[in-house]
């Protein structure tokens, strides 16, 4: 009966083929990947066209410290998202019910003590950056007005990442979709038209949160039986809080440490200048739209690999892996060559200056010879993720912030490689990401766990046979 009610807004990936899967389900979710870059790049375009250089500094310096707040709020809700996919593929209608309330109950909580907590200590936080005097004060407003707002971004991505465990990512992107277009709207509305600067940016940002966080709840709740939870799955279960915390929290710590990390690339790539900052900045936009295909893998997987983990066919976590390392390598080869030939073309699209173009240049093909084994993070990441494992989820982060804080200090001053070491301790620090998550996915699942439990899967298909 449950499978019955949910199918047409659902997907069983426990069934058919895992390539289809993967593929159907990482389409729309790319999409929404790249409305979510325009979304983050709606309030730097307009304010730095219509307020000037300071403004659009002013909402840069914020960046880092606002995602900081968002991905510890957000690694909680995605490992509510992994529960409720492992008890879907285990067709218990009850628990899926009951993860969807206590993960809700943790989503309303946690981000209160975040958004207070980032409030009161924006500035603090800002001169322990050496954020600019003359900018200080609205990037204080603009953190503060993001921490308003934290509450309806955690809503909005607790509902998408439940319904992406569901197997519908097509939901999710409407909403996204809808939600960009409200923030660039009122972003001209209130900073062109009504010139409110910086905190009309910050308020349309939070106006746009709302909407997406209350409209996307509704249409859940009247489209999706699931989402009609009766009374009696509203009650706190210690096992199943237990089971978003313990998977959530390490996410959270991942996300929160790559956040910390990248403050400190930061400041070694400031120390060279203005033209090996432009490059970066050139680079790392680029190298934002590079992961998109591979975090919607990986985001998929999660899915596919939780719900196949709960009905408990590990061969199909195994093939999912396999069909994911295929997918992957095609998205490598392809964007590979394209940065390899056409580098200083893509630089070009953000800056004019002939120094900065080859500098960026160089950095994306320096930095494309290691995107498989970038690819290969997200890849090992989604299928342990998917298959409830808690602790890679914080050893890999600890890994890359260890690799972040050393190697390009390393790189760029005891080898003496300089500005160029940057692009190549970036490199370095996928491979030794890449590699230390192939081995922990080899030992835990393909040669520990999964041999032993090699002797189940033949009466687990047979009992599958009646869907």
């Amino acid at each position: 009966m449950f499978e019955n009610t949910t199918k047409k807004r659902t997907t069983d990936m426990t069934v058919g083929s895992p390539i289809r899967h993967l593929i159907l389900f990482s389409i729309p979710a790319l999409i929404g990947n790249i409305f979510q870059q325009v979304y983050n790049l709606a309030d730097s375009i307009i304010v730095g066209k219509f307020c000037g250089a300071n403004a659009l500094a002013a909402v840069g310096a914020t960046f880092s410290i606002t995602f900081f707040f968002f991905a510890l709020c957000n690694g909680i809700s995605s490992g509510g998202g992994i529960i409720v996919s492992q008890f879907y593929g285990a067709h218990e209608e009850g628990n899926v019910k009951r993860a969807i309330v206590n993960t809700g109950f943790i989503m309303l909580i946690v981000p209160l003590i975040f958004g207070t907590t980032g409030f009161i200590t924006a500035p603090y936080i800002l001169r322990l950056l050496s954020t600019p005097d003359e900018i200080m004060a609205d990037s204080t407003m603009y953190i503060r007005f993001m921490c308003v707002g934290l509450l309806f971004t955690s809503i909005y991505n607790f509902i998408s990442n439940v319904l992406r465990a569901l197997g519908d990512s097509k939901t999710p992107l409407y909403f996204l979709i809808l939600s960009t277009i409200i923030n660039v709207i009122f972003d001209v509305i209130f900073v062109y038209s009504f010139e409110m600067g910086i905190q009309g940016a910050a308020l349309a940002t939070i106006i746009a949160q709302f909407i997406s966080a209350l409209t996307s709840g509704i249409y859940a709740y009247v489209t999706n039986p699931v989402f009609k939870i009766e009374k009696k799955y509203f009650v706190i279960s210690s096992k199943i809080l237990k089971k978003i915390i313990k998977l959530g929290v390490p996410m959270s710590l991942q996300f929160a440490m790559i956040a910390v990390s990248s403050m400190a690339v930061q400041r070694i790539v400031n120390s060279y200048g203005t033209t090996v900052v432009a490059a970066f900045t050139a680079t790392n936009r680029i190298e934002q739209f590079i992961h998109m295909p591979y975090t919607t893998l990986g985001a998929s997987l999660s899915t596919y690999c939780g719900q196949n983990y709960g009905a408990k066919k590990y061969d199909r976590v195994l093939t999912g892996y396999k069909k994911g390392l295929v997918i992957m390598s095609g998205i490598t080869i392809f964007m590979l060559l394209v940065m390899q030939l056409f580098g200083g073309t893509i630089t070009s699209l953000f800056v004019s200056d002939p120094e900065v173009i080859a500098l960026g240049k160089t950095g994306l093909q320096i930095t494309s010879l290691f995107y498989f084994l970038l690819g290969l993070i997200y890849v090992v990441r989604g299928v342990l993720t998917g298959t409830g494992d808690a602790f890679f989820a914080l050893f890999n982060g600890i890994v890359e912030v260890i690799g972040r804080f050393t190697i390009p200090i390393f790189m760029t001053s005891y080898l003496g490689m300089g500005a160029r070491g940057i692009w190549i301790s970036a490199g370095v620090v996928w491979a030794i990401s890449g590699i230390t998550a192939w081995f922990r996915y080899y030992y835990h699942f393909q040669k520990k766990y999964f041999p032993r439990q090699v002797s189940h899967i033949e009466p687990v298909h047979a009992s599958a046979s009646h869907k």
